[in-house]
C-alpha cells in the first residue's frame, strides 16, 4: 500500500511516515503543498491519502480534488488542528484531530487495509 502524506510540518510528516511504515504501508510519498502533492500522486497513484488541511501553498482538500479528478476515487483521512473546516471542505472523509492520538489513526488505516500492530483480542 502507497501512502501520500500531505502535511506542511516536517517533524509531523516525518513521524507520520514512520508510522504508517510501521503499521504495514510499503511506501509514502510527503507534499508539503498542494502542487507537490498533485505531482507526486501523478508520480505514483496512493491507495490512500493522509491529509493536512491548511497547506502554505494551497489547501489539502483542493488536492484531494485535483487528484481524484485525474485518478479517481482515493480514500482519504483528514489529520488537522482544523477538524470542523475540514468536515466542511471534504464532509465523507474521517477526521483525526491534531495533536494526533496514534490509536485513533489505526483505527481509521485499519478501514483501509492496514493491519493492527496490536495483538488480537481473545476470548
Amino acid at each position: 500500500m502507497h501512502i501520500l502524506i500531505i502535511e506542511d510540518e516536517a517533524i509531523l510528516a516525518m513521524h507520520l511516515q514512520m508510522f504508517l511504515e510501521e503499521l504495514g504501508a510499503d511506501s509514502c510519498a510527503v507534499a508539503a503543498t498542494q502542487a507537490e502533492a498533485v505531482r507526486e500522486a501523478l508520480d505514483h497513484k496512493p491507495d490512500l491519502i493522509a491529509s493536512d488541511l491548511i497547506l502554505p501553498q494551497g489547501s489539502g482538500p483542493g488536492a484531494v480534488k485535483m487528484i481524484r479528478s485525474r485518478l479517481g476515487d482515493i480514500p482519504v483521512i483528514y489529520i488537522t488542528g482544523s477538524p470542523e473546516e475540514a468536515r466542511l471542505a471534504d464532509p465523507g472523509p474521517p477526521v483525526i484531530t491534531k495533536p494526533i492520538r496514534w490509536l485513533d489513526l489505526v483505527g481509521v488505516t485499519q478501514d483501509h487495509g492496514l493491519p493492527s500492530p496490536l495483538p488480537a483480542e481473545t476470548e
